[in-house]
């Protein structure tokens, strides 16, 4: 093995933009947590006037949008804090990040000139304000494209053809089926668009001055790239409209170098001049680096905004459910994963209906109720789900005689449970979707689940997901991993860089990754075997049910 030490002066910045913040996470050559910033959209940039990070369009149904300018405001603020806190930039080697999935950002013609030229004397807001020709960026929560899904599915020959061709099936939230909607409906827009960019490769691009790659692992969200091939799909691209592969740009790896941060930031905050930025990629990508998964068989859970589920696989398998991207930190593997619109905010709502508004209320009703629930089961979807494709409301039911079996087993709808009630029928409901759906894609039954995202930090709900998956549960010593994933993706990208060649991003770790930053630590043992084959009979009769309402109520 070649020698991978990291200059021992040397630090690394790693962001993430993440749906309702901006976080930066720095680690040095040892890959230890030197210091962190984050930047909460709502309280501290309350001019743009969101909630969750977001603004939900009354007008349009399903049209969830970020302000554009908002992200860009989110990065000066940051780094005027390090600056305030005496950080010394000469000393970040490179810098990568993480942004959220599906969002996408338009660039207005000409505007290339003003991104290379910025004036290091101004804040970075005060100079692109009217850099873009839609001054809102369509995020992952937007649901308003289903027409453009499916027209763009027919257009390749089908659902399944799609996900073979670019690893998922069409998605509302994915940018083709939103750059497709632009074009029918907005077609000005379109034609003064430059530039489409990715929110990640949106922030690389304020780093760099010119308009940065998209990178492969995110650019794979988009049912526009070929995944087998890693460039840009004339099929799916024609489905989607017309020039569009000049607006795009080029693709690149995740590990490649962007360019060098801009003379911006040399002379307004003293980076170092042979700075190097790398790709940026999603969230789920750098979450995945971060949690240091690299083996079929571990599984990451992820409870944030958006709950996702994701691991390691050899090779891709075309699927009408969940998603597949190349691997962010090897080249030859592949990232799959499932995700869920109803995570932390459905959690949120349950708790401020059942408990006060209080966690430690929630927490305590969830010990008060026996796991299984009594056999009783809750669907909760504050907005429109995604796994399964249901519109949003609340179904709860009770099973009559559940036991040992599922014989003689009959369910029976009600309107509410009592609080208690209401708050484990959410958790487990939660976590069976995960297991069941996980165990429908195709994945391997975990040998043990990292979890990361705010909830991990709540050890009822990981006691929850130890007992239903049947398997230890560790944490990671902060919770948001992607800013950790970025930092650390910007060491192996300086790296790789360095030796000329893509090397394994574990051997910058090998045999000192308890040293690191990185270490997972045990938090939960495995469930009880008995409690987890019950668990599984209730997972069986919750997919029943399930597929009744997707049958129902479903939107594909």
């Amino acid at each position: 093995m070649e020698d991978c030490s990291l200059p021992e002066d040397f630090l690394f910045l790693g962001f993430d933009c993440s749906t309702q913040s901006l976080k930066a996470t720095v680690l040095d050559a040892n890959l230890r947590i030197v210091t962190t910033e984050i930047v909460n959209f709502d309280s501290e940039l309350p001019h743009y006037k969101t909630k969750d990070g977001v603004h939900r369009d009354p007008f349009v149904n399903g049209r969830i949008v970020s302000p554009t300018l908002m992200w860009v405001e989110a990065l000066d603020l940051i780094l005027q804090r390090f600056r305030r806190s005496n950080f010394d930039f000469a000393k970040v080697a490179a810098v990568s990040g993480s942004a959220q999935q599906h969002g996408s950002v338009y660039w207005k013609k000409g505007i290339s000139v003003i991104l290379g030229s910025l004036d290091s004397e101004k804040p970075l807001v005060d100079q692109l304000g009217d850099a873009f020709s839609m001054k809102e960026s369509p995020i992952w929560m937007d649901c308003s494209t289903t027409k453009q899904c499916r027209a763009i599915e027919e257009a390749v020959g089908g659902a399944l053809e799609l996900s073979r061709l670019t690893g998922s099936v069409a998605h509302e939230r994915y940018v083709g089926p939103q750059i497709r909607k632009i074009f029918e409906t907005q077609p000005e827009v379109y034609q003064d668009t430059a530039r489409i960019s990715l929110v990640s490769s949106f922030m690389a691009s304020l780093l760099i001055g010119g308009f940065a790659c998209i990178d492969h692992t995110d650019g794979a969200g988009m049912n526009l790239m070929n995944i087998k091939c890693r460039d840009w799909s004339k099929l799916a691209l024609e489905a989607t409209a017309p020039g569009l592969e000049e607006k795009l740009g080029e693709l690149a790896p995740a590990h490649a170098v962007a360019g060098l941060v801009s003379s911006y930031y040399v002379d307004r905050y003293q980076f170092r001049k042979d700075c190097l930025v790398i790709q940026w990629s999603g969230d789920n990508p750098n979450s995945l680096a971060g949690l240091t998964l690299n083996t079929p068989g571990d599984l990451a859970i992820s409870l944030g905004t958006s709950d996702t589920v994701f691991g390691i696989a050899s090779d891709h398998k075309p699927s009408l459910e969940g998603h597949v991207f190349p691997n962010p930190v090897d080249t030859k593997s592949y990232m799959v994963m499932l995700v869920y619109k109803n995570g932390s905010l459905t959690r949120e709502d349950i708790r401020n209906r059942c408990a006060n508004k209080s966690w430690e209320a929630f927490n305590d009703f969830l010990l008060q109720t026996p796991p299984l629930n009594g056999g009783k089961i809750g669907f909760y979807y504050k907005e429109h789900e995604i796994l399964p494709p249901l519109p949003a409301g609340f179904h709860q039911y009770v099973l009559d005689n559940f036991y040992d079996s599922l014989e003689g087993v009959r369910e029976r709808e009600v309107a509410e449970f009592d609080p208690p009630s209401e708050v484990r029928a959410l958790i487990e409901g939660q976590l069976l979707s995960m297991r069941a759906h996980a165990e429908r894609f195709g994945m391997p039954p975990p040998n043990r689940i990292v979890a990361t995202g705010g909830a991990s930090a709540n050890a009822c709900i990981l006691s929850s997901i130890a007992s239903i998956f049947g398997c230890d549960v560790y944490t990671v010593q902060r919770p948001d991993s992607a800013s950790l994933g970025a930092a650390l993706r910007a060491a192996h990208g300086w790296l790789c860089n360095e030796k000329g060649k893509f090397v394994p991003i574990s051997w910058m770790y090998f045999d000192k990754l308890e040293k690191t930053s990185l270490n997972c630590k045990l938090a939960v043992t495995a469930g009880d075997k008995e409690l987890v084959c019950k668990y599984t009979l209730l997972m069986k009769k919750r997919v029943e049910i399930e597929n009744r309402l997707v049958q129902k109520l479903g939107r594909r």
